[in-house]
Order: structure tokens, then C-alpha cells, then sequence
């Protein structure tokens, strides 16, 4: 067996400089949409993913590094230690056996072991839903308990995407000692349980919900990387964008969720405030669905490629905060090539196409769309009018968020065209080919297979050459071009917004931030 890496994480940070007792005079207050309606990270329901993070630490983590501004940023290249303090893998690479840090314990004082982890495992395995995929797209078939502290990963194939994938916040590794406490035979994983609670080894553990109102947060008293700052976390529904604006002005709350562009523009000409941002990894795109017409013609989807104007989408609807998206990987993920991207504005071209592909008299079609993100009323809306120039009559249909999710379900999957924002959890161009692009990917929301794509995209995620990996995810991302099955824009600039005060903000893959990582800047 081959040692990998091996490391100690130290523990003596900024955050954790401060006594527990200190920290638990420190609150901070969130205001978001709405409260947990779960906090099972294999179920996702709202506010669940914002709050999982904040109370289940993974194996490993990103590295960290600095971006061209000095801002500590996450280093998509190396991988470190975590609750796993090391790990080795088998000559083969299909196997690994993880090492746990001795002494972690939850919020109720129970010590992390290996069991935990198994345990954690079999219950993603069991739901078949977010960590079940992720155990298919890094080829574990089995995680089983070798001792205390060592954890053994059996894989079908040797996997590229594994290491990354384990610093998601799913499979959640839960202090079963606590959670089986309230399991039983009928609900032998304690879900209903979890709707209400929370049972993990990170900094923050669930205290009380009020649906609708707000839920609470409690430090962590044994975590393994000191206390946080915060020792208590308010997380307050907040329903109106306006008013959760109005409330951080202020200086009733400390950090709202996500407000939309308007409203940055607002904040940032505000000195009571912060607004902080970096580039996205979402692309907005426009999702064309081949099973049905007229998208089956691929001269449809071109022309549709064509007849965007790219330049005033930016300005219209991002009000020039986006980087272009000329690939479905974005620019901070390596492997990733947009010189296969070569769809100007070209309503000329666009005519012609709809012309050979039988449309010479017109078409007509719908864009369907939700207010899940800001964006999307206002890129349906333009795109609409833009394509009246190449006699394309476009109908902007709003529905609702719940029927948009349900349409994404792998036995529907029925939206013929639609406005939607995706991309990777995981900074991994691999993972991004198989969540979105793969026949079995969770996010291809729009049905797309491609055998070629298909064989490719397995080919990619069990190469471990970085040069051989970077070369098929190129070709790749030629065939997808080529194919045409999306109108891509661009990548949002991911905004937050924050008390003046407020420092130690990280981007993270799933665009929430970790609230152990904030403090008040004296």
C-alpha cells in the first residue's frame, strides 16, 4: 500500500484564538428566505444545504491559497487533511483507507470513529439520492470500518474525482451514537428526527427551530479546530429581499442570503455596509431538451446560438457582473478550454439555419422559467424579444420553483427549453461532465445523452494522468460544442453581503458561507 499523503492540521487559527466562553456572548444573525425545512443532506429541501454545512465537517478539505487581490481563496489542486488527519491507496487505486484524527468529537461529546463513518455511508448508500450519486461518480461500492480510526473505501475503478468529492458537506458523517437513539425500525437512518436536529462533528449544532420564524445555532463546545468566534448563530426568515436589505442597513442583521444585482448595486454605494464578491462557477444558460421539437434538429439549437446577443444579455440582465461562459467548466476548475466556443451574434447565420431545418416561415416555442434565481425572469424576458429578429416567437412561462424541481426528476426530465443556472459542486472538471452531461448524471436536467459523451466522460473520471485527463476532457468539450445542446451566457459573479465588520468570508463550491470562518474585525 502507497502512502498518499500525511499531515496534521493545526489548530491554532485566528478563530480560534478566542476562550469558548467569550465566543458564547457572540451572535450572529442571518437573514434568509425562510427557515430549515430539513437538515438531512441526502434529502435537500429549502435552507437545508445553508445550514448541513455549517454542522457536518468532510474527510478532507481544499487547500488554501491566495487570488491576485490577496484574498484567501480555496486551491482546487490540493486536497489536506480533515476529520481524516492522513490516507493511503493501494497501488491499483482502488482502494483507500482513511485515517481518522483521534479525539473529534460532536456537540454531545461523542468521539468520531471509523463505525460513524460506515454508518454515514450505508445511510446514503440506503437513500439512494445526492450521496448515492456521489459514491456512483467516484466508483465506491463499499465503506466499511477496518478498526477505531481507519475507514476502508473499496472502488469499482480508480478514481480522479474521490478526494474532491469527499469535501462535500454529503455523505454527512453523523454521531450515530446520538442518532441512533431516536431510530426504529419503521425509520432505521432517524429521518424524521433529522427534519429537526442536527448530529455532526463540525462547529455548529442545531438548538431550536421555529418554522417560519427562525431557527438556532449553538457552537460546537469540542470542536476539533476551536471554538468559533460566533458562539451562537440566529438564522432569521426573512421573506422579502427589501426588507432583509433594509435590515442589514440597519445593523439588526450581520449577513443576508444572496441578494440579487439591484439590490448589490444599492449596497455597495451604502458605508454601512459590506459587500463582498468573487466569479462564479454557475453558468446561466438556456437548456434545450433533444427529445423534443423542434431542439431534436440540431441546426435549431445553432441558430438559437446565433441569434443571442451575448454582449447585451450582459448588460441587460447582469448588469455587467458575469464572465462569459464559453464551456460548461468554469475558468477556476482545471481542464477547463474555451476555444471550441464560436457562436457570435449572428442573426444572418440563424436565419439560414432555421431556413434548412424547415422553419423558413417562422417558429415558435416557449422558454419556461422560475424565480429560484434572480436572473432568470429577466434572461427569458430578453432572449425573447432578441429572437423576434430571426422570426422566432418566444413565450416567457413562469412556474413555479416546486414544478421547475419536479420537471428535473431523472423519470421526467420533460422541459423542452427552459432558463436555469448549474454547474459543480466539486472543482473538478470530471465531476462536472458526469453531473451534467452523462445519460446517470443527477444535473442532466435536461436529458441529454450522447453515447460518445457518455464513454468519454467514464474514461475521465478514472484517469489518473493529469495530462491524459486534460486531454479527453478537451475533446470532450469539442463534442459538447459541437453538439449544441445549450445556450450558454455566463457565470454570475457571486455576491454577499454583510455587516462593515464582518471578515474571514471564503467561496466555497456550494456558494454558502461557513460561519465558523467569520469573526468581527475589531
Amino acid at each position: 500500500m502507497k502512502i498518499l499523503r500525511r499531515g496534521v492540521l493545526a489548530l491554532g487559527c485566528a478563530i480560534a484564538l478566542v476562550t469558548a466562553a467569550s465566543a458564547q456572548t457572540r451572535t450572529l444573525v442571518v437573514a434568509a428566505s425562510g427557515t430549515p425545512e430539513g437538515f438531512d443532506g441526502d434529502a435537500l429541501r429549502p435552507h437545508t444545504q445553508e445550514t448541513v454545512v455549517q454542522a457536518y465537517d468532510p474527510l478532507v478539505a481544499y487547500a488554501r491559497t491566495k487570488d491576485a487581490q490577496g484574498r484567501e481563496i480555496l486551491d482546487s489542486s490540493r486536497i489536506e487533511p480533515n476529520l481524516a488527519e492522513s490516507w493511503a491507496i493501494d497501488a491499483d487505486g482502488k482502494r483507500y483507507v482513511f485515517k481518522l484524527r483521534p479525539g473529534v468529537k460532536s456537540a454531545r461529546g461523542n468521539e468520531l470513529t471509523a463505525a460513524d463513518v460506515e454508518w454515514s455511508w450505508a445511510k446514503s448508500f440506503a437513500q439512494k439520492r445526492t450521496g448515492n450519486f456521489i459514491a456512483s461518480v467516484s466508483s465506491v461500492t463499499a465503506v466499511k470500518a477496518l478498526s477505531k480510526y481507519e475507514v476502508e473505501f473499496t472502488l469499482s475503478a480508480p478514481s480522479s474525482i474521490l478526494l474532491k468529492a469527499l469535501t462535500l458537506y454529503v455523505p454527512g458523517i453523523y454521531d450515530t451514537a446520538e442518532v441512533k437513539k431516536h431510530a426504529t425500525s419503521e425509520d432505521p437512518w432517524a429521518l424524521k428526527w433529522l427534519e429537526t436536529n442536527t448530529a455532526g462533528f463540525g462547529p455548529y449544532n442545531v438548538e431550536s427551530v421555529r418554522s417560519g420564524e427562525q431557527a438556532v445555532f449553538v457552537a460546537n463546545p469540542n470542536y476539533f479546530k476551536g471554538a468559533p468566534y460566533f458562539g451562537r448563530v440566529v438564522y432569521r426568515a426573512v421573506p422579502s429581499g427589501a426588507n432583509r436589505v433594509t435590515l442589514l442597513k440597519s445593523g439588526q442583521v450581520q449577513w443576508i442570503e444572496r441578494p440579487n444585482i439591484l439590490q448589490v448595486e444599492d449596497l455597495k454605494k451604502d458605508r454601512r455596509v459590506k459587500v463582498d464578491s468573487t466569479d462564479g462557477r454557475l453558468f446561466a444558460a438556456l437548456w434545450m431538451n433533444t427529445k423534443f421539437e423542434p431542439y431534436k434538429d440540431i441546426r435549431v439549437r445553432q441558430a438559437l446560438n446565433y441569434a443571442v446577443d451575448r454582449d447585451a444579455l450582459l448588460t441587460a440582465v447582469f448588469r455587467g457582473e458575469a464572465v462569459p461562459a464559453k464551456t460548461f467548466i468554469a475558468p477556476s476548475i482545471d481542464g477547463q478550454d474555451p476555444s471550441f466556443f464560436e457562436f457570435k451574434h449572428d442573426p444572418a447565420t440563424a436565419k439560414r439555419l432555421l431556413a434548412e431545418a424547415g422553419h423558413a416561415g417562422g417558429l415558435q416555442v416557449e422558454i419556461l422559467y422560475s424565480d429560484i434565481y434572480w436572473w432568470l425572469e429577466a434572461m427569458a424576458i430578453q432572449v425573447a424579444d432578441q429572437l423576434k429578429a430571426v422570426n422566432v416567437t418566444a413565450t416567457p412561462k413562469r412556474i413555479t420553483a416546486s414544478d421547475m424541481r419536479a420537471a428535473f426528476a431523472p423519470n421526467r426530465r420533460d422541459m423542452p427549453f427552459f432558463a436555469w443556472e448549474d454547474g459543480p459542486l466539486v472543482l473538478d472538471g470530471g465531476y462536472a461532465a458526469f453531473l451534467l452531461l452523462h445519460s446517470q448524471g443527477a444535473a442532466n436536467r435536461f436529458g441529454y445523452v450522447n453515447a460518445d459523451v457518455d464513454a468519454l466522460v467514464l474514461q475521465i473520471r478514472q484517469e489518473l494522468d493529469v495530462a491524459r485527463r486534460n486531454g479527453l476532457l478537451k475533446e470532450l468539450q469539442r463534442k459538447v460544442m459541437a453538439d449544441s445542446p445549450w445556450i450558454l451566457t455566463f457565470y454570475p459573479t457571486l455576491f454577499e453581503a454583510m455587516a462593515p465588520n464582518i471578515i474571514g468570508w471564503v467561496s466555497y463550491p456550494d456558494d454558502h458561507e461557513r460561519w465558523a470562518e467569520l469573526r468581527e474585525q475589531r
